[in-house]
């Protein structure tokens, strides 16, 4: 299969079309998924739009009308097709660094599809305009320049493919799903289905099973992603930090099937579950398998497992921008986590110590204090322990007893206190810049820990952490007479994916020394990565 290289930022912010349609059309004759969620394809014949890995019948190109986005695609009238699901794409990561009006357009694009996908209110227009320090009318006005659909047109377009993709892939009722993405009621879903897609919510349901059929005690989900993926690193990154009891493996290498237990804020309290998470060898995809305790909140927990393998990466794009310097990086992903609070609490532990050792403090916290779990596999039974039991007093002590220095006991209890209070929030799209300022003022964290834990809880993709040992040796500026300015200078170069760079700079060091060697930076505690 031939795969095409996707347009440039720069290609794409210098006019109101910026796709080529030879390309995406042979794009579309390749089934290319390099390309799927970077373009969708309108068929005036049918009036429907596709993902270019959809396995129809390819259309003649005459018929064939290209978008950047499904908004765009249903504003023009056309339908989504019923058998690729343009929602089941994986997400776009809009960035632009040639023109200050589309990466406005496209930050105030991100953050409303950001809070579709993981179930929250979305930002009125006005909250966005004042985050960007520009007015109300301004970004609607450059909203609807780049994308050629107002504010409210994208945010429809977001909850109705939300909606259209639990209800076909989730026993959750329909109200339940229409509150989930967004509408008041279930009425108002019937009502926007009805309109915009001539189907009732009902129609996308599964046949109904026999009355008789036992419940199903898990939800099997496919999970696409754009390739290439370096499967191997990510999933030995992964494998190096897991703790038995939360985190389990069966098989080797990238054939190996990961579970993990669960533990989610849901109404007032919490639930618990777990997940099991399988490559696939024949397509870019992952199966992903959730207990049924987790239906609640199944969406919000795919969304956290895209964000937890960075399924929404554009390989391409970050090629562009780092691989002349880095050629090792095609296909790198950018490791996240399921719960910001356990990162937070293991980017401490893991503070000037090898990651072995850092694994070991995690081993002995969860076995001492985690808290109980069922699973169908006897070796994954507890969570990690909930900021309520670290933030007690009476476990202060027990801390000790597991070898943890007073520091970082206090650090893990400030933190704790913190994130149970809710003057601290750790999960993605959160506001960076008060997330940072509220981590550095606890005891015992320093910018480079802010910053880590902002890379891979928050999904902070431009983290550069200029003090960092490890990285200025891995750029050959470790004797510059000032590092830190040196390492800012060349960093430039890798906006806005810094982290990107950041990873593939400590693998490149990685291979040349012992591996319990870890980035340590100057001045201050950092965290095993």
């Amino acid at each position: 299969m031939r795969h095409l290289h996707a347009p440039t930022p720069a290609t794409r912010a210098a006019s109101d079309s910026a796709l080529d349609a030879q390309r995406c059309y042979q794009a579309m004759a390749d089934k290319d998924a390099a390309w799927d969620g970077l373009f969708f394809t309108g068929v005036t014949s049918t009036g429907i739009y596709c993902r270019p890995v959809c396995r129809v019948k390819l259309p003649r190109q005459a018929n064939c009308r290209f978008f950047e986005t499904a908004v765009q695609a249903e504003a023009h009238g056309f339908r989504p097709c019923l058998r690729c699901r343009p929602e089941l794409a994986p997400a776009r990561r809009f960035w632009s660094t040639t023109d200050a009006q589309a990466v406005m357009a496209e930050c105030a694009a991100q953050q409303l599809q950001s809070a579709i996908q993981q179930g929250i209110k979305p930002p009125s227009m006005a909250s966005l305009a004042a985050q960007l320090g520009v007015s109300d009318r301004h970004l609607r006005r450059q909203f609807m320049r780049h994308w050629q659909v107002s504010p409210v047109q994208y945010l429809q377009t977001q909850r109705l493919l939300h909606a259209k993709q639990w209800l076909q892939d989730s026993p959750l009722s329909v109200a339940h799903v229409a509150h989930a993405s967004g509408y008041g009621s279930a009425r108002r879903l019937y009502a926007a289905f009805a309109q915009h897609y001539q189907l009732s919510p009902g129609q996308l349901r599964p046949v109904k099973a026999p009355l008789r059929k036992a419940p199903q005690p898990s939800k099997a989900v496919v999970l696409h992603y754009r390739p290439p993926c370096q499967i191997d690193t990510l999933w030995q990154f992964l494998k190096d930090r897991s703790l038995s009891g939360i985190e389990s493996w069966e098989g080797q290498g990238p054939d190996a099937v990961l579970r993990r237990t669960v533990r989610w804020p849901h109404a007032t309290s919490a639930i618990t579950g777990w997940l099991e998470l399988r490559w696939d060898r024949t397509q870019a995809g992952v199966h992903l398998r959730v207990s049924a305790s987790l239906d609640p909140v199944l969406p919000q927990v795919v969304a956290q497992v895209r964000d937890w393998l960075d399924l929404d990466a554009e390989p391409a794009r970050i090629a562009q921008i780092i691989g002349r310097d880095f050629p090792q990086a095609l296909g790198q992903r950018l490791p996240g986590c399921m719960d910001g609070f356990e990162l937070a609490v293991r980017a401490i532990l893991g503070q000037q110590i090898s990651v072995k050792a850092a694994r070991t403090l995690g081993q002995r916290l969860v076995n001492a204090l985690g808290e109980p779990c069922n699973t169908p596999w006897p070796e994954l039974n507890r969570t990690f322990p909930s900021p309520e039991t670290l933030a007690g007093e009476e476990n202060a002590a027990r801390m000790g007893s597991l070898g943890l220095v007073r520091q970082r006991q206090k650090a893990i209890q400030a933190l704790a206190r913190a994130v149970e209070s809710g003057s601290l929030d750790l999960r993605p799209q959160t506001k960076l810049e008060p997330t940072l300022q509220a981590l550095m003022a606890l005891p015992g964290i320093g910018p480079w820990t802010a910053h880590y834990i902002a890379m891979r809880a928050l999904r902070w993709l431009d983290a550069w952490p200029v003090q960092d040992v490890a990285l200025q040796t891995a750029l050959g500026v470790r004797q510059h007479p000032r590092p830190s300015q040196a390492l800012e200078v060349l960093g430039q170069a890798w906006r806005p994916c810094r982290s990107y760079a950041l990873i593939a700079a400590w693998q490149r060091l990685a291979t040349h020394t012992e591996p319990s060697d870890h980035p340590k930076p100057h001045g201050h505690k950092a965290p095993a990565p």
